[in-house]
């Protein structure tokens, strides 16, 4: 009774009141978040809801930040995401609008750990549209079993990949891959710890992507990419190998050109061209024609195709060789990458594989091709967002260890350039050497003279071109040394490359840089263009134009010492102002052999 009287003193109708109101607004506010929820695009399924967003995600962002893009969806039947394809830029932009705190934590955890905007990953959805990149005379026709192409097995490594782009991977190869074609995807895991990828992430997998020849390892240690790749293959049946990385989006008919010339080429390894997609906005945008080579650091870059190879229309069909190749994706026949020695397996995590497998394939009888008619989109980062587990330099070692099996006495090169230790243990190579002597593989200078173009620098209507008169400082040309014509020959003092940059590179190391008003001269390739970029309108009689100094290449006479320095452009069509591009040829026999060797390796 006591207790009854002191509840209902201190119980009064003000108390009462202040409980109903603060019960009112509770209620309110509760309305107000579920609709404020609905109007930002968001949809909530009641009788189905997950306390894991990661895993319902189906692009369900709308067009606009406002309730009348939803409602305008809703109510002519079509979701959100379908209401304009998440590829759209327009579109792109509002993905990654941040609306909360919990989308700014998505968003910087995502650049974070993975170095791309997670957030509009994950508005993105599993799967979305993307523009057909390729050039028109690719076939549009679907393919039938009729032409008998091989079966692929798909092999993705990943290493602390973002759930719902590493899921957009492997859904677009789904989506865009005839299942005729495709005899399963092997999934190589290299001991992941996000909490994410931990727990469940096969099942997880399963039941969103509801394909049954998925197959998952979970590798016991971190072994980095090279070895989880040949993890990944020597698991695989499937006649092509297709290695892809984790953060990719095929595109349409993407795998058929592959196939098809691994089916009439079986020693070579086929590459589509890497379309662009942007770490930021995930806007994807065609890649241009280009080709892979490197620079005596033994770093890939890319470079223009030769001059002529695109004349025609029909040339846009390809295929094209390549001097190199990235490495995330290529295509092989199985029984050629065992042939060809696989990687090599004392390499570390990440680095030089791809300059390896390049060197050994040409060298050992096979080729490289770019297709242009197979497109797969990649996530290019600013950054690399991992490491080896222990710190260590594993594109110090890979490097020393490619260089020291396949190029000969041109591994001097590298050495001086990296200024590496004579000391520093790059392990034992005695199998990749024996691998070397097994196949019968050619020499290092082979590759020089044969696969990797070189251009003169000729002025037009002589046969003299421009070349470093200079004396070499410990093996190399030294920087800031000028330029002068000689006559012209395949000598390394004329040797240039073009990259897709517009650089003009001297012997894969230095670049033609404008010094001062006037001077030419040859520098420590900085990759940061301006006094190293250099344009020309095409590749006979052109002017050759500095994009920093807005001047161009002069020689001051028609004769052999004649000094090249920069002037004006007005006077380019004057004697000593107009200059050839000229792509230099490989001897007719190399072409004989390259032929044979390859027809060689039909057997396989």
């Amino acid at each position: 009774m006591q207790i009854k009287r002191l509840l209902c003193k201190s119980c009064g109708l003000g108390t009462l009141l202040v409980a109903v109101v603060w019960l009112l607004a509770l209620l309110f506010y509760s309305h107000s978040l579920r609709s404020s929820i609905r109007s930002a695009g968001w949809r909530i399924d009641e009788g189905n809801a997950t306390p894991r967003a990661e895993l319902s995600y189906q692009a369900r962002v709308t067009v606009g930040c406002t309730p009348n893009a939803s409602l305008n969806s809703s109510s002519t039947g079509e979701s959100p995401a379908a209401a304009k394809p998440p590829s759209d830029p327009e579109q792109l932009e509002l993905l990654g609008v941040v609306r909360n705190k919990q989308d700014k934590y998505i968003r910087d955890i995502g650049y974070k750990h993975h170095a791309f905007n997670a957030l509009v990953s994950n508005n993105i959805g599993l799967f979305r549209e993307i523009p057909d990149t390729r050039h028109k005379v690719c076939d549009r026709q679907e393919t039938t079993e009729a032409e008998n192409l091989p079966q692929a097995s798909i092999v993705m490594c990943f290493y602390n990949e973002h759930k719902m782009t590493l899921m957009r991977s492997i859904k677009t190869v789904l989506e865009r891959t005839p299942s005729y074609l495709l005899r399963e995807i092997i999934l190589v895991d290299d001991h992941s710890d996000l909490p994410e990828l931990e727990f469940h992430l096969h099942g997880d997998l399963r039941a969103r992507l509801k394909y049954d020849n998925l197959r998952y390892i979970k590798n016991e240690q971190r072994e980095g990419l090279i070895r989880s790749r040949v993890i990944g293959a020597r698991e695989a049946v499937g006649d092509v190998l297709v290695f892809l990385d984790s953060h990719i989006e095929v595109n349409q008919q993407w795998l058929e050109p592959l196939l098809r010339l691994i089916k009439s080429e079986n020693a070579t390894l086929a590459v589509p061209v890497i379309d662009l997609i942007n770490a930021d906005t995930f806007e994807y945008t065609p890649s241009p024609l280009v080709r892979g080579g490197f620079n005596w650091g033994l770093h890939f870059r890319w470079e223009n195709l030769p001059e002529g190879t695109l004349k025609v229309p029909e040339d846009f069909r390809g295929p094209f060789r390549s001097p190199t190749m990235a490495g995330g994706l290529f295509a092989v026949n199985r029984k050629y990458f065992q042939h060809l020695g696989e990687y090599d397996m004392a390499m570390d995590i990440w680095g030089g594989e791809n300059i390896e497998i390049s060197f050994r394939a040409w060298q050992c009888g096979g080729a490289i091709k770019i297709v242009p008619c197979s497109r797969v989109g990649h996530i290019f980062r600013k950054r690399r967002p991992y490491t080896s587990p222990d710190g260590a330099n594993t594109m110090l070692k890979n490097s020393l260890r490619l260089a020291h099996v396949w190029m000969d006495q041109y591994k001097d090169y590298y050495l001086k350039h990296e200024k590496v230790p004579k000391a520093y243990d790059y392990g034992d190579i005695s199998d990749r050497l024996k691998l070397r002597e097994r196949l019968q593989c050619r020499d290092f200078a082979w590759y020089l003279k044969n696969v990797y173009p070189e251009l003169h620098l000729r002025l037009t209507g002589t046969e003299l071109c421009a070349a470093v008169v200079a004396p070499k400082v410990k093996g190399f040309w030294k920087k800031g040394s000028s330029l002068q014509l000689q006559t012209c020959r395949r000598t390394p003092n004329q040797l240039w490359y073009e990259t897709e940059k517009a650089e003009i590179v001297l012997d894969k190391l230095l670049c033609l840089e404008a010094s001062g008003d006037a001077q030419v001269t040859v520098n420590k390739c900085h990759e940061m263009l301006g006094d190293q970029q250099w344009r020309h309108t095409r590749n006979a009689n052109s002017p050759v134009y500095n994009m920093a100094k807005g001047t161009c290449l002069r020689a001051a006479a028609p004769t052999t010492g004649a000094l090249i320095s920069l002037d004006l452009c007005s006077k380019s069509n004057g004697a000593g102002g107009a200059w050839d591009v000229v792509q230099l040829k490989k001897p007719p026999e190399a072409e004989g052999r390259a032929k044979e060797a390859r027809n060689s390796d039909k057997a396989l």
